[in-house]
């Protein structure tokens, strides 16, 4: 059964920094893409950021130079660092795994198997 775990979620103010981890519970670990995903009130869910299982990264265009997705394989978990944050990045955050070698597309968030429950994000101007 697999399981995903996030935390790390706050309320900070513009230009802080946060950083979201994900526990990764009953996968295969090096067998699959994982990847954030955010949904603010009344938009739809979008792909932040995804790592395949080789370790290549993809970012939405909105947080290139902000953010940055690792990845602990030795505590199977899944980090984002965010920096410069701005009050537009606010949502809830969302952990999303499948497997294979490669990532779904960000835009292809269906196409995720496996979510967690989700971390509130909230900067202030």
């Amino acid at each position: 059964q697999v399981q995903l775990v996030e935390s790390g979620g706050d309320s900070v103010q513009a230009g802080g920094s946060l950083r979201l981890s994900c526990a990764v519970f009953g996968y295969t670990y090096a067998l699959y893409c994982i990847g954030w995903f955010r949904q603010a009130p009344g938009k739809e869910r979008e792909g932040v950021a995804t790592r395949d299982s080789d370790g290549t990264t993809t970012y939405a265009d909105s947080v290139k130079g902000r953010f940055t997705i690792s990845q602990d394989n030795a505590k199977n978990a899944l980090h984002l660092q965010m920096n410069s944050l701005k009050p537009e990045d606010t949502a809830m955050y969302y952990c999303a795994a499948h497997y294979g070698d490669r990532c779904h597309p960000l835009g292809a968030a269906r196409e995720y198997e496996y979510w967690g429950q989700g971390t509130q994000v909230t900067v202030s101007s």
